[in-house]
């Protein structure tokens, strides 16, 4: 039977590597790893924006006392959890509560996001936090 594709076909490969170099994913495995993860953790720009990234601009505007290191902290730690309450699954989504950085409200609200256990470029497990609804 012969083969759709052969190796030699490949064009290109983006590989988790390159994403994180091109800022598609953040690593966060260091904070990761303090909250109790064995494998490297990365989040994708999107979940990063919403639920960690936090400016001096943004901390003038809203006049609380969030930075980026604590709203990453409830992240992992919220991911943590997750994955404690969901042993062996390959994917989960979990809940954290942030304070939103558009407006001027300082109300926390929840977000939802999604953690995928996968192989990273070399076979070995890398999770992914992720919104909803991205891949």
């Amino acid at each position: 039977m012969n083969k759709l594709f052969e190796a030699s076909d490949l064009i290109h490969a983006y590989s988790r590597a390159d994403a994180i170099a091109d800022g598609v994913l953040v690593d966060v495995t260091t904070t990761a790893r303090e909250a109790g993860f064995s494998v490297p953790v990365a989040m994708t720009r999107a979940a990063w924006a919403d639920c960690v990234e936090w400016t001096e601009e943004t901390d003038r505007r809203k006049a609380t006392s969030q930075d980026e290191a604590g709203r990453l902290w409830d992240v992992v730690w919220m991911a943590r959890r997750a994955a404690r309450r969901a042993a062996g699954a390959g994917c989960c989504a979990f809940e954290v509560l942030r304070v939103p950085r558009e407006d001027r409200g300082i109300r926390p609200r929840s977000a939802v996001l999604t953690m995928r256990i996968d192989a990273g470029d070399n076979g070995e497990p890398v999770i992914t936090i992720s919104q909803p609804n991205e891949d």
